[in-house]
């Protein structure tokens, strides 16, 4: 059965996402299922946009675009449709971390969101999420990511513990591909990573994760996050602390080269190719 149900543009991005495109396709004459047939979808995907009951991808976008020669209408669209989909205490922080010149990041327990690739984001992010609120919210993880691919992308140091390379999140094959990713990562010009080695002992981060992020033209933040919401703040003593910290944490860490070497041998020893266990022990 044909979705008719009613939206409220104005109630959230998705939701206008979701007028427009039911406005655009009966402008154009198709049926939910002609306008599937048209994108490699059917026609109940269509329904449920349209009705703000499935969130798009980028991809399904692009297609809408060409098939409905909208001028990339919802390709502009589908960044504010993703970025509702973050918590809303996040989606303030999300929006100055897009506006950064410099961000600076130390993580004690996780790599940075902006580095994870989406099979670790989607093993970080998946307590307590049910299945198509998880997809939501790693669509959204790496739609941030699209900050790197900027043709004047923000410089991205981060500071890493050695126990977040340790720390196996979502098994071997994941844990490789993110570390691989990582180095990946390091070849660019704008993105430097150094590890915190366990060797380094009591530092500067012990108290937990925190960002710094700087702008052009309006000040330094320091952002940090507890179990249940993140807090932002441009307090001149704040940020002064968070720097501190962050400058001695850069201090005790090994060297970019150094950092590269040790996610390389950690990768290879760690998450290599192992043989499987036949269960048996030897006494």
């Amino acid at each position: 059965m044909v979705n008719i149900r009613s939206l409220d543009p104005s109630a959230s991005p998705l939701d206008f996402y979701g007028s427009e495109l039911r406005r655009l396709r009966e402008e154009a004459g198709l049926s939910q299922q002609q306008l599937g047939d048209v994108v490699y979808c059917t026609g109940s995907l269509i329904g449920q946009i349209e009705t703000a009951k499935k969130v798009p991808t980028r991809r399904f976008s692009e297609q809408l675009d060409a098939a409905l020669m909208t001028g990339g209408l919802f390709t502009r669209m589908i960044g504010l449709v993703l970025k509702s989909q973050l918590p809303t205490w996040f989606q303030p922080y999300a929006d100055m971390e897009s506006r950064a010149t410099y961000i600076y990041s130390f993580q004690s327990d996780v790599v940075y969101g902006l580095l994870q690739t989406p099979e670790y984001a989607r093993e970080v992010l998946s307590a307590r999420r049910d299945a198509e609120d998880l997809d939501n919210t790693v669509a959204a993880r790496m739609e941030r990511q699209r900050v790197l691919d900027r043709d004047n992308p923000p410089v991205i140091w981060v500071v890493m513990t050695e126990a977040v390379l340790r720390q196996e999140v979502g098994g071997r094959k994941v844990m490789r591909a993110q570390l691989a990713h990582l180095l990946r990562m390091q070849e660019r010009e704008w993105v430097k990573i150094q590890i915190l080695p366990f060797s380094a002992g009591a530092h500067a981060g012990m108290p937990g994760s925190f960002n710094i992020l700087r702008f052009e033209d309006d000040p330094d933040v320091v952002y940090t996050e507890d179990f249940v919401q993140g807090h932002m703040t441009a307090d001149p003593a704040a940020v002064k602390e968070g720097t501190l910290r962050y400058d001695h944490i850069q201090a005790a860490a090994l060297s970019v080269e150094d950092s590269a070497r040790l996610i390389a041998r950690i990768m290879e020893e760690r998450y290599g190719d192992q043989p499987e266990s036949d269960g048996c022990t030897l006494a």
